[in-house]
């Protein structure tokens, strides 16, 4: 069985993409695995892939933007395994994508609300569970929009940016408590999200899968190994830190 026997592992935003294929990843390593994220149906679909596959794995409908469902989220995880050993808060929305003087109030609060106050209750509930059986790991997932700009997307940039901020100050509380704390910077990956951007074919997708020096776009599950590393034991002196994953993007 896998690395991941006999742990529990919580995803947030796992009902497609990135979130889903760490999920799937997890369980595949044998962890116990919650699922939450805003759309039930598809939720309890990552839910059933995991459990075809042979793993263990539930569904909470939770808006990670609110702390009464934060809150809950993480009592109902460890109400219903026991304890909580790895968080991978995935939780994200891109927003409108527009220049900076035509955003709104709505899209501001939407955008950091839940890529960034989701973020910081998500730690804020996870945390003190695992401390309660000896420490675990979290990773947070931002962008290599957390590293560098992008016109008409200064808000997400912000959001991702932000991130950052808050794993790395977590991390250093949280250094000798057992807990390690760190993040993913993703470039285009396929998913959902993409799609949106760019479409699903044609030229401007062709365009964004040639920014990436390596030729392509990533995939989830690419992603996904490198959520299962940060959360490992081969990554136990790993903690503050952001690992990016970019098929270069960021070396140009």
């Amino acid at each position: 069985m896998g690395s991941f026997q006999g742990k529990v592992a919580l995803v947030t935003g796992g009902t497609s993409g990135i979130g889903r294929a760490s999920a799937v990843a997890f369980a595949r390593e044998g962890a116990k695995i919650v699922i939450t994220g805003r759309r039930e149906r598809e939720g309890q679909e990552t839910v059933d892939l995991i459990k075809k596959a042979g793993g263990e794995a539930t569904f909470i409908k939770t808006d990670v933007a609110k702390e009464r469902d934060v809150k809950a989220m993480v009592e109902e995880t460890v109400k219903t395994y026991g304890r909580l050993d790895y968080a991978f808060n995935n939780a994200g929305i891109e927003g409108n994508i527009a220049p900076l003087v035509e955003q709104s109030i709505d899209n501001y609060e939407a955008v950091l609300g839940i890529n960034v106050k989701g973020v910081f209750l998500s730690m804020k509930y996870e945390i003190p569970e695992m401390l309660k059986t000896g420490g675990g790991a979290i990773v947070n997932m931002s962008s290599v929009g957390g590293l560098i700009g992008f016109p008409g997307m200064s808000l997400y940039i912000a959001s991702k940016h932000a991130v950052l901020g808050l794993t790395k100050s977590a991390a250093l509380e949280h250094a000798k408590s057992g807990i390690r704390i760190n993040s993913v910077c993703p470039a285009a990956i396929e998913t959902v999200m993409v799609d949106r951007f760019v479409g699903k074919e044609g030229e401007s997708r062709q365009q964004l899968a040639g920014m990436h020096p390596i030729g392509r776009m990533g995939k989830p599950e690419e992603i996904a190994s490198a959520v299962l590393y940060l959360c490992s034991d081969g990554a136990s002196f790993i903690t503050g830190q952001s690992l990016t994953v970019d098929g270069g993007f960021t070396a140009q």
